[in-house]
């Protein structure tokens, strides 16, 4: 944060993502205040779920109640100020309030990352060794790889946020986005940025690749233990349980690749802010409608806990 008290003049940025417009801003606030409220309903729900039905006291369930909670914080870091500005004429937010905003998105954005990765270890372990699951994936274990999982992304965010804050901003302060990402403020800085956008850009590769790779080597021998399964059948069940993580990774990754790992000549900020969308609002969207709608227990425990008939198989 030293950059903002000894060496910047400009005071405060203008957030000008979607302010050109006009009126179309009252429906787009609209949407994104219906779409928050359901990422909030979504994803509480989800966690009260976990937290009421024994049955899904297991260490999946336990990851993707700290992803739900990740994605609800996640969200609003950003979303209640976009409202905010979608709402009203003043789109202005300080240098503090600017690198508060990048610091704890790039925190929960690189924490879920990580947390993603490990559920797909954890989808590994429950394939390839179910008689050992218990053993491997204790909740020693469990917490180690979340308490990892958010240091290392909260960490990688304040040293991407010191990178940031420590070049000299003097004008102008006029952020082609709807709130504080790294390539829109850099871009405003009144300095040569290659060799800090080259350790951002190292710090997006650690991120988004590592972890994506590690869900590759994961599916990898997941899928070696499938094809080793006899019955047709017992293919099919051990692949459903893994299409709503495969599902999430994809458009996770994928929407994070195509913002954070091309080379910053190429960017297009109007483009940019569409996909940003998607990461910022669709995707927290996506996790818990993803989980509940395509996964059998939960659905099961929702009617349970609603009060109504569980199905059940016919002998």
């Amino acid at each position: 944060m030293r950059g903002f008290n000894k060496t910047t003049v400009v005071t405060q940025f203008i957030l000008v993502g979607f302010s050109s417009l006009g009126e179309v801003q009252l429906l787009l606030f609209v949407i994104f205040f219906l779409l928050y409220l359901t990422i909030l309903v979504a994803n509480v729900t989800i966690m009260a779920l976990i937290c009421l039905t024994r049955t899904l006291h297991t260490p999946m369930y336990g990851f993707l109640f700290i992803l739900s909670f990740s994605e609800s914080c996640y969200t609003f870091v950003i979303i209640p100020q976009l409202l905010v500005h979608l709402f009203s004429d003043t789109k202005t937010i300080s240098f503090v309030a600017c690198a508060t905003q990048l610091f704890f998105f790039l925190g929960f954005a690189c924490t879920n990352c990580f947390l993603i990765a490990v559920m797909g270890y954890d989808r590994c372990v429950a394939i390839c060794h179910p008689l050992r699951y218990t053993l491997i994936m204790n909740k020693r274990l469990g917490l180690g790889l979340v308490s990892l999982s958010g240091v290392t992304g909260f960490f990688i965010a304040l040293v991407a946020t010191n990178l940031i804050c420590d070049m000299p901003f003097c004008g102008p302060n006029r952020v082609n986005h709807y709130f504080c990402d790294m390539a829109p403020v850099i871009k405003l800085a009144c300095t040569d940025t290659h060799v800090k956008e080259l350790a951002l850009f190292s710090l997006s590769i650690l991120v988004i690749m590592v972890p994506f790779l590690l869900i590759l080597v994961s599916y990898g021998f997941i899928v070696n233990t499938i094809l080793k399964i006899p019955s047709a059948e017992g293919k099919r069940k051990s692949f459903a349980t893994c299409a709503s993580h495969l599902t999430v990774v994809f458009v996770h990754y994928g929407c994070a690749s195509i913002i954070y790992l091309r080379p910053k000549s190429r960017s297009a900020s109007d483009k940019d802010q569409l996909v940003a969308v998607t990461y910022t609002v669709v995707t927290p969207l996506l996790n818990p409608l993803v989980y509940s709608l395509r996964n059998q227990e939960v659905k099961t425990a929702l009617k349970r806990v609603l009060g109504m008939p569980a199905a059940t198989k016919m002998s």
